[in-house]
């Protein structure tokens, strides 16, 4: 990535133009003219996987072992409707918008109120919704989520920052013939698609006993494997496996705090990178990982990988942040638009201010980000040359108002009762 100690960013809703400070043009004018401060700027973040519609889940059950069956699904069937979805995701956006991501892909339930939550929000999102072998909350039965995605995905084609996707939950969750009708989606809409990958330790043994394969050799028997296809996880990976996502160029969204929080695993990344797949940051949902900002992720990114292969040299700071960044944007397809500072792309990017007590001394930037940086240090956040943060603050919302949405959507349903009740089970 090209630093500029001293540089300058003209912009419009794509880049105009970029470049060290003593080669700024003469005479320009400008509509808004910002003084960084000695600000560090980056292009936005990209968050590869999440689900935003499960804020009402965060610090629920975190510590039991049996977290999905015990509150989450039991949960979502009994409270999960349009309401408490659309003001999560907003809420989840504005949270994600103070740490500087301005891009996700998101996969969940009502993904058709998320859109509107982030084209409202002047978020740019992919977003998918889920199919799986049982009814959900917004589908009368099981797979139904095939017939929601292909009435969803052409009603968002063509919009400047929502893409419509389709995410079958798993491929333990699914039919082979659903897990084929997505991917003949993606490739129709020319879009990229996510699953959950080689996740759990059941889905391993499963698919072991039953087919005597992996999850990802399932998957190319069945002809699914693409460079559209964004496997979420792949914690439990052979050598053949990553042989495959390499041949196919399928992408990896790569969770390490939820991954390691949930005590499934530290995924080979570094043996990944080394074969060529492409690798970006996720932080999975709100109710997995606890927080939507890439600045933890990094750091436990750096701390659990860097004990795990016990080598503090693998992975240097710069290769982190180009996870959170350009890798992000490559593994949702979209390089060409968003991920770099470069004239020609969207004019997303972010400052991030070095004036907080944890933002001195800085003798490499990089290092900074990755080990000193915290998402409260995101200062002005721009998406499409607009900006949605300034001065640590949402322009256009407020941040206590769409709480109270939040809480008010949660209290109609019961959400909080009802949680309280699992949890003395």
């Amino acid at each position: 990535m090209e630093q500029f100690r001293n540089g300058y960013l003209v912009a419009d809703e794509k880049i105009v133009e970029v470049g060290p400070m003593d080669l700024l043009p003469k005479g320009i004018t400008y509509d808004q003219c910002i003084d960084a401060k000695g600000a560090i700027l980056l292009p936005g973040m990209v968050n590869t996987h999440t689900h935003i519609g499960m804020i009402p889940f965060r610090s629920l059950g975190d510590d039991y072992p049996d977290r999905l069956r015990r509150f989450l699904f039991p949960l979502e069937n009994e409270c999960m409707n349009e309401e408490l979805v659309f003001t999560s995701g907003r809420y989840a956006i504005a949270e994600m918008q103070l740490a500087g991501v301005t891009t996700f892909f998101d996969m969940y339930y009502f993904e058709h109120q998320l859109a509107i939550a982030a084209e409202e929000m002047q978020a740019r999102a992919l977003l998918a919704e889920t199919v799986i072998d049982s009814v959900t909350v917004d589908v009368p039965e099981p797979m139904g989520g095939l017939q929601y995605a292909e009435s969803f995905l052409p009603k968002w084609q063509g919009t400047k920052r929502i893409q419509a996707s389709i995410a079958p939950h798993a491929p333990y969750s699914n039919t082979i013939e659903v897990l084929q009708q997505a991917d003949v989606l993606s490739e129709k809409y020319n879009v990229s698609w996510m699953m959950h990958v080689s996740e759990m330790d059941f889905e391993m043994e499963k698919f072991r006993k039953e087919r005597n394969q992996t999850p990802i050799e399932f998957l190319e028997d069945i002809g699914v494997l693409s460079p559209r296809l964004v496997a979420a996880h792949c914690i439990h990976l052979t050598d053949h496996d990553i042989e495959l996502l390499q041949k196919y160029d399928v992408k990896v969204a790569h969770c390490i705090g939820a991954n390691t929080k949930s005590a499934k695993g530290v995924a080979r990344v570094r043996d990944l990178l080394f074969a060529g797949v492409t690798v970006g940051l996720g932080t999975d949902g709100p109710s997995s990982g606890n927080t939507l900002d890439l600045f933890s992720q990094m750091r436990l990114f750096a701390n659990f990988h860097k004990t795990f292969l016990r080598d503090r040299s693998a992975f240097p700071a710069e290769a982190i942040v180009k996870l959170a960044t350009i890798e992000g944007a490559k593994v949702l397809g979209m390089e060409d638009e968003i991920g770099s500072i470069v004239a020609g792309k969207q004019a997303d990017f972010i400052l991030i201010e070095t004036d907080s007590v944890n933002m001195f001394p800085i003798f490499d930037p990089y290092s900074a980000l990755v080990y000193s940086a915290n998402a409260s240090n995101v200062r002005d956040v721009f998406i499409a040359g607009k900006q949605v943060v300034a001065g640590k603050k949402l322009v256009d919302f407020d941040v206590t108002q769409l709480r109270a949405e939040l809480a008010a959507a949660m209290e109609q349903c019961g959400f909080k009762r009802k949680a309280l009740k699992a949890m003395e089970k």
